[in-house]
């Protein structure tokens, strides 16, 4: 989805990927898959896919039992529709610590290739909207998440800082992906990937999240909206979409998706009552 920042992080996530795939017994051969400031990378290797992830300098990849990908493979339905992850590794190297998965390889590709958002109409058929809906339902019901995502103390400066709103006083919370956005979505089939954020949400954050994510599209987002009305028109719904606009609001404070800047905004705007602030820093206040 994204480039690696410079040469040396390519060398030396390069070089972790050669050291995952020792450790797992695979061979990598295809073309590289990068993330977010090169912090992952993944590829295929054989009938596998594998996926390295690197803590930041000095830091380490900490994992509660029950999260991520291994927490999603151990407590969700196999019925939702993702990878199976077959096997992880750990290690650390370089003052990094490094993360391995080898999981099912998806030949389908994603609805939005290298961009979170949607630009035109990706014409998918009304089953896969009937498993989309399906799957979050499943994710919902199945009360499995152990990682709390969206923190009411994030919400708590988030809120006046980038919808000029107070924070609600309190959040309700669901099972759900936590990154349901249209580079993590293939289709059809649907399968949904990237599981680093799957746990307990605010109740609408996925839909909410996804449909931010098609504001240029509005057949889509409206799509979004009667597949998740019984959801979104809910005051916990609510709530769970201003969470994911301030999210988007943050990451474009920062730099990311500038050209959802003013949709996302008319949309808070829309839910609220309330223009939200123009060009807030990148940083959040103190809590």
């Amino acid at each position: 989805m994204y480039a690696p920042p410079d040469d040396a992080t390519r060398a030396r996530m390069a070089a972790a990927l050669a050291e995952g795939a020792r450790r797992l017994g695979v061979v990598p051969s295809g073309p590289l898959s990068w993330g977010w400031l090169g912090c992952t990378v993944g590829g295929p290797a054989g009938d596998r896919w594998l996926r390295i992830a690197s803590s930041t300098p000095s830091g380490t990849l900490h994992r509660t039992p029950g999260e991520g990908a291994a927490g999603a493979e151990q407590l969700l339905p196999a019925e939702v529709p993702r990878p199976r992850l077959y096997d992880t590794a750990a290690w650390a190297s370089g003052g990094y610590t490094y993360e391995a998965e080898l999981s099912g390889l998806i030949t389908v590709p994603v609805v939005s290739p290298g961009r979170c958002d949607l630009t035109t109409d990706p014409g998918l058929p009304e089953h896969w909207w009937t498993d989309l809906r399906q799957a979050l339902d499943l994710l919902a019901g199945s009360k499995a998440g152990v990682r709390v995502t969206v923190r009411d103390t994030w919400a708590a400066r988030a809120f006046p800082h980038f919808l000029g709103i107070p924070a609600p006083e309190t959040i309700e919370r669901t099972t759900g992906h936590g990154d349901l956005q249209w580079a993590n979505i293939t289709g059809p089939p649907l399968a949904l990937l990237d599981w680093e954020r799957w746990g307990l949400l605010p109740v609408g954050f996925d839909a909410g999240l996804l449909h931010a994510c098609s504001l240029a599209v509005p057949a889509v987002a409206d799509r979004l909206r009667n597949l998740f009305d019984d959801v979104l028109d809910t005051e916990a719904g609510r709530i769970g979409e201003l969470c994911a606009l301030a999210e988007m609001l943050q990451a474009s404070a920062r730099g990311w998706y500038p050209e959802l800047a003013g949709p996302l905004a008319i949309r808070a705007q829309q839910l609220t009552g309330t223009r939200p602030p123009e060009s807030p820093s990148r940083a959040l206040p103190p809590a």
